[in-house]
């Protein structure tokens, strides 16, 4: 989380200096292009659940990135856009993940049998992007529409557990899909849009639970902020 903020503030940065030379030079840019820095925050939901599992507590995500605006219309009220970005995931859940006889393991505990148990994702993510706005180069204040695709990269994860008796941190990243990828949908106005996401395939990669396959995927639902 803390160098996700990181990168945010230096991508801040750079735009509000950019913004601000503009502005001192009152240049108006007819080749405009629109929303190309954003911060995501999401609830992120375990779907597709075995019986058994339930969430707890809250599971968030951050997302931030940069994504490169391509109008493809005169007006520049469509345009497709093509991006990267880093995001971390939380999923607070009774799934508890743990080591045993030097490979991974799953097990439903009851809720109350511990403090905290849960999974984190980090990844690196290409989103792609058909976009359509109401924007023109004198405002920066309009209705959006972005359906599009994302696929993201596992480069680290872990599983934290704690309970009277038992405290430990693994990482887990042997039992993953390394590659996520979903749809993504964004609607708004100004500065508040809504995003979703929604998983095409799921987390882990081949595991079992009591037998039986274990399926779970994502679906996110938050806030995205764009920065010019």
């Amino acid at each position: 989380m803390r160098y996700l903020f990181i990168c945010l503030c230096l991508l801040t940065s750079v735009n509000l200096i950019g913004a601000q030379q503009s502005v001192d030079n009152k240049e108006v840019d007819s080749l405009y292009r629109e929303d190309q820095i954003y911060l995501n925050i999401t609830y992120n939901i375990l779907n597709e659940k075995s019986a058994g599992i339930s969430q707890n507590a809250f599971s968030g995500g951050l997302n931030v990135g940069f994504i490169r605006d391509f109008p493809i219309n005169i007006n520049r009220t469509v345009a497709l856009g093509l991006g990267m970005g880093l995001s971390a995931n939380s999923f607070n859940q009774n799934l508890k993940i743990f080591s045993e006889n030097n490979s991974i393991d799953f097990e439903v505990v009851s809720s109350g049998s511990f403090d905290k148990n849960r999974f984190n994702l980090y990844q690196l993510e290409l989103p792609f992007e058909l976009r359509w706005r109401t924007s023109t180069f004198e405002s920066y204040k309009f209705w959006r529409i972005y359906a599009g695709f994302k696929i993201g990269y596992v480069f680290a994860s872990n599983s934290k557990f704690n309970s009277a008796g038992t405290s430990y941190k693994i990482k887990i990243d042997e039992t993953l899909n390394k590659f996520q990828y979903g749809l993504t949908w964004s609607f708004g106005y100004d500065n508040w849009n809504l995003n979703f996401y929604y998983a095409l395939n799921s987390i882990f990669k081949n595991q079992t639970l009591d037998g039986a396959s274990l399926k779970l995927s994502t679906i996110k639902a938050g806030l995205i902020f764009y920065i010019l």
